[in-house]
């Protein structure tokens, strides 16, 4: 006679009800993260102070010695106003790390086999999570934005521009969230997760026109950047908030950026979504 495995056992019978159902199930296991977070408050207080940090000493260290193509003088308050919707965009970005991390955590310490063996939605578990870090991401968007304002970034459009823009910011981090889930399925330990969450975001944030204007860039990094999404939620954000841009490139991402960003987010999260949901019913089995 031979004894059954953990591994071998099916999953569980997928339940009735459609998206209602799933979506329920989101929303608890969504319920679950936020009150784990709570508990745990060092890290979101980290969370915050990152960004902050970033924010101080982009603003004072660079704030003028960079200047902004396409203005006069090197007045400090135009570089600091020309960086913020780029420190708000690796702000959301960067919570890829955190999102990786977590789901391997889950993933070492066997509670996704648990939730495999309930009978709910299959993308439940990952959606939860990620709209848990969505919740978080916001939070983090609203302190950095006072602080901000703080330091001299100020608003020239109206309030629809502006709620538009941080729309496009939160659209993109949860888009990023599913590729950290993606990761966070993927490896071994949390370790492995945020290692494997940060590794890539450095050039994709660098090789943009978040800091610096990409107009210097030499040609080949130049059209990276211009295609870049995070460039393109960049610059979608800047126009919004009616901050200076610098010189526009003509290729079409940095044309029409609220577009570029919109789609781009989109194909990321029914391309990664699609792929960490396979990953999350195969990865036990």
């Amino acid at each position: 006679m031979t004894t059954a495995t953990a591994t071998d056992q099916p999953l569980a019978p997928r339940p009735a009800g459609g998206p209602l159902q799933a979506a329920h199930d989101s929303l608890v296991v969504a319920k679950r993260n936020l009150i784990r977070m709570l508990r745990i408050p060092e890290v979101v207080i980290f969370g915050l102070i990152q960004p902050i940090m970033f924010v101080v000493l982009f603003s004072y260290v660079f704030g003028g010695a960079i200047p902004v193509p396409g203005q006069h003088g090197s007045d400090p308050s135009v570089y600091r106003n020309y960086l913020m919707a780029g420190i708000f965009a690796q702000t959301v970005t960067f919570a890829t790390a955190g999102a990786g991390a977590g789901i391997a955590d889950d993933m070492h310490k066997g509670l996704i086999d648990r939730f495999r063996s309930l009978p709910m939605a299959r993308g439940a578990v990952l959606t939860g999570r990620t709209l848990a870090d969505l919740v978080q991401t916001a939070l983090t968007i609203v302190v950095l934005s006072i602080v901000a304002v703080i330091v001299g970034w100020r608003v020239h459009n109206g309030v629809f521009d502006t709620l538009a823009a941080f729309g496009l910011l939160l659209l993109l981090g949860y888009a990023f969230s599913w590729i950290g889930a993606l990761i966070g399925l993927s490896v071994r330990t949390p370790e492995a997760a945020t290692s494997g969450g940060l590794i890539w975001l450095f050039p994709l944030t660098f090789i943009s026109n978040a800091f610096v204007p990409t107009s210097n860039m030499p040609s080949f990094l130049r059209t990276i950047a211009d295609w870049n999404p995070f460039s393109a939620t960049v610059q979608a954000c800047r126009q919004l908030f009616g901050n200076p841009t610098g010189i526009v490139s003509h290729a079409w991402p940095m044309q029409h950026p609220a577009w570029a960003s919109l789609i781009w987010s989109v194909v990321i999260i029914l391309v990664f979504r699609t792929w960490s949901v396979h990953k999350y019913r195969t990865a036990a089995v």
